[in-house]
């Protein structure tokens, strides 16, 4: 760090210990309730459940944890000064120990290296979520010698970067890549247990990284709801969901919308698409028109699950499994995506329904299922045996063999 950006970071955190004393937040440690076995989970964001994947999946992650009885601790590592604290009274009113920037009983600013220093002694296991914090803070947390250090990759982020090299050439993506690598099987090096999200991640890093036995995989959540669906004649348009912070998301639309659609509007002008996420950037909200809507993010998005008659997902990189995938599943909402987009998923006989690499390919498969009501029946209905290795109980069970 620079002395200008330390010198700025000790200004701020002076100006937030200020409001703070003012507003009286104080932290008393000695009133923290503890659990017989207690989980230290450090995200880089208090998880956005409604926003992305990866917080959704922690997020049930955390709720099986507290329905086992364990002690839940939940850290977002930003700087004290930025923490947004949006989700944080969700988390609390489930029974989670959340971190806030406070003072405690001496007037001393509480940051969240000192609130972890305090909690340590009685933390059994550090969750640490996603490869840049397991970096940041396993030396930290390991000073407690007795903790088991859990890293959840999430995804294997060398895999998502190189296959985004692969497809754009781009020098520093490459660099990119080879730099999580090193950060990657350093992190699995130091770990007690090594979450993958997929079996294919999984595989992916025993090139690099052999100890299998520390390894475990946790996928997304997800359960069919068994529900009344709209009928296909009752339902219009194409549907797309997924946050633009996560670069594959952008390149995917751009994908839609410069080389599939013109294939599929060829066939039939009338077809409308629908584009949802979080933090949407310019480029995203310039594609906005009459039959190519970009709303941003929306709270309540299974209303487009209910009414839309496919849901698309051409990604062409990423790595892990797609919550959006398994979303589309849940509501029984056939879908048209890549093999990089149906990682993790066994969709058997209709893959062919389903999956495509090139755009033209994907044109075809939409305006098929578009237009061919006994097709999409069938792809709907194969929807709840696609699901069945994302139960609540084979998650559960995964996650408890992580913390025997």
């Amino acid at each position: 760090m620079s002395i200008y950006k330390g010198l700025r970071l000790k200004y701020k955190n002076h100006q937030l210990k200020v409001a703070l004393t003012k507003a009286k937040k104080v932290l008393d440690f000695s009133k923290i309730p503890y659990a017989n076995k207690n989980v230290l989970i450090i995200d880089s964001i208090i998880p956005e459940f409604d926003k992305d994947s990866g917080s959704r999946r922690l997020f049930k992650i955390i709720n099986i944890l507290l329905s086992h009885g364990f002690g839940v601790f939940l850290i977002a590592d930003k700087k004290e000064y930025k923490y947004n604290t949006d989700y944080v009274a969700h988390y609390k009113k489930l029974g989670v120990v959340v971190y806030e920037p406070s003072i405690d009983q001496t007037g001393a600013f509480v940051t969240k290296e000192t609130f972890i220093e305090a909690i340590l002694p009685k933390i059994d296991f550090a969750w640490l979520h996603r490869a840049d914090v397991f970096k940041t803070y396993s030396q930290l947390v390991s000073s407690n010698k007795s903790i088991k250090l859990i890293y959840d990759m999430v995804d294997f982020h060398y895999l998502r970067f190189i296959r985004e090299w692969e497809n754009t050439k781009d020098s520093k993506t490459k660099m990119e890549a080879e730099k999580y690598l090193d950060i990657e099987v350093e992190n699995c090096r130091l770990a007690d247990k090594i979450i993958t999200i997929s079996e294919q991640d999984k595989n992916a890093l025993k090139e690099f990284y052999s100890e299998e036995n520390k390894m475990v995989t946790i996928g997304n959540v997800h359960q069919f709801l068994d529900v009344k669906k709209t009928p296909f004649k009752h339902r219009e348009g194409l549907f797309f969901v997924g946050g633009f912070s996560h670069k594959p998301n952008q390149d995917a639309v751009l994908f839609l919308y410069h080389d599939i659609m013109p294939l599929v509007w060829k066939k039939n002008k009338h077809i409308k698409v629908t584009i949802v996420g979080s933090y949407p950037t310019k480029d995203m909200l310039d594609l906005n028109s009459d039959r190519f809507k970009v709303l941003g993010y929306v709270e309540d998005i299974s209303e487009y699950f209910n009414t839309s008659r496919v849901f698309v997902a051409p990604l062409r990189y990423g790595a892990g499994v797609k919550g959006k995938i398994g979303q589309s599943l849940e509501y029984g909402l056939p879908l048209v995506t890549t093999p990089i987009g149906a990682e993790g998923f066994d969709f058997k006989a209709q893959a062919d329904h389903v999956i495509d690499t090139k755009a033209q390919g994907l044109a075809n498969k939409i305006l098929k299922l578009y237009q061919d009501e006994t097709v999409w029946e069938e792809v709907s209905e194969a929807s709840k045996e696609v699901l069945e290795p994302f139960s609540i109980s084979h998650i559960e069970e995964q996650v408890l063999k992580v913390l025997k």
